[in-house]
């Protein structure tokens, strides 16, 4: 097991691993049901079953990036635990997950073994923690007008990519 500045466990990528609801999970999802949304409001609030699975995320960045803090922000209102590392070596961490130059950003989050590059949508990692699937992690490179923690509006669709092992594949466009 490798570890990030003797900070991140970073261990073998889930392949195929199975989510195991227990009796707490069951009622979350039970009052998730029964609760349902008001008046038709679009919300990016996780459902009883990621709820289940809503845990901290690690948020690396500089300690100079204001948009990483907007960032961290959006994710903490959409229901995650932050922890916020701010380093200089922010480079020698993105080198150690194995993000690839062209899939880059100004932060990056580890959430359940993977990886999360850039201003990605809790959308996106909902979905990646739901299907658990055989990557390293998921990424928005560069830093798009519009995305969550970045000012303006969004012009053109988000296209969220995933890399196993520097390979990158669209994972998902939002």
């Amino acid at each position: 097991m490798a570890l990030i500045q003797g900070l991140v466990p970073l261990a073998a990528v889930r392949h195929g691993s199975a989510l195991l609801l227990g009796p707490l999970a069951a009622l979350l999802i039970l009052f998730a049901v029964a609760c349902g949304e008001e008046g038709g409001k679009e919300s990016t609030a996780p459902t009883g079953e990621q709820a289940a699975v809503a845990q901290t995320i690690t948020v690396y960045s500089s300690p100079t990036c204001g948009c990483c803090r907007e960032y961290e922000r959006y994710l903490e209102a959409e229901g995650f635990e932050v922890e916020s590392i701010k380093t200089e070596e922010f480079t020698e961490v993105t080198d150690s997950l194995g993000v690839p130059l062209a899939m880059r950003s100004c932060h990056i989050a580890i959430i359940d073994e993977y990886f999360v590059e850039g201003h990605v949508p809790v959308e996106a990692i909902w979905k990646l923690l739901e299907e658990q699937p055989a990557i390293d992690g998921i990424a928005l490179p560069g830093m798009p007008s519009g995305s969550p923690g970045m000012a303006g509006i969004k012009a053109q669709p988000l296209i969220i990519y995933g890399v196993v092992e520097g390979r990158i594949d669209e994972f998902m466009t939002l």
